[in-house]
């Protein structure tokens, strides 16, 4: 390991580390892009933690709003008329895919496809 590499582990928060962790976690999974990759109006797949999940009512609608975190940024996942789906919640590791747009500068995917992995901790 070089000196500077040392340093800046030694020196990282923990939000670094979480994000380097979730980057190697990610780089396992097949088939899934960075969520920094993502671009407007483009198809793909993404893999990551649900760091917060949101019930909101939206223009009449029930939304249910999830995050999803990969280490390299975050995707703003959107189900309508949805107040639940059974084991997303905060900790879950899944993989999504569908159409991504840009909202106020966050990439977005509304009603996407998904499978859930193992929790982290967990034994697959």
């Amino acid at each position: 390991m070089k000196f500077g590499t040392f340093l800046r582990s030694a020196f990282a928060s923990a939000d670094q580390v979480e994000a380097a962790q979730e980057r190697e976690v990610q780089k396992e999974q097949a088939g899934v892009s960075p969520i920094s990759e993502a671009t407007n109006r483009s198809h793909g797949s993404y893999g990551g933690i649900v760091r917060s999940l949101v019930l909101r009512p939206q223009s009449g609608t029930q939304t249910l709003e999830v995050e999803l975190y990969d280490g390299s940024g975050a995707l703003d996942l959107v189900w309508l008329g949805r107040r639940k789906i059974a084991g997303i919640e905060p900790g879950s590791r899944m993989r999504v895919t569908g159409l991504v747009t840009i909202q106020n500068g966050r990439p977005v995917m509304f009603n996407p496809r998904y499978e859930l992995n193992a929790k982290t901790g967990e034994s697959k």
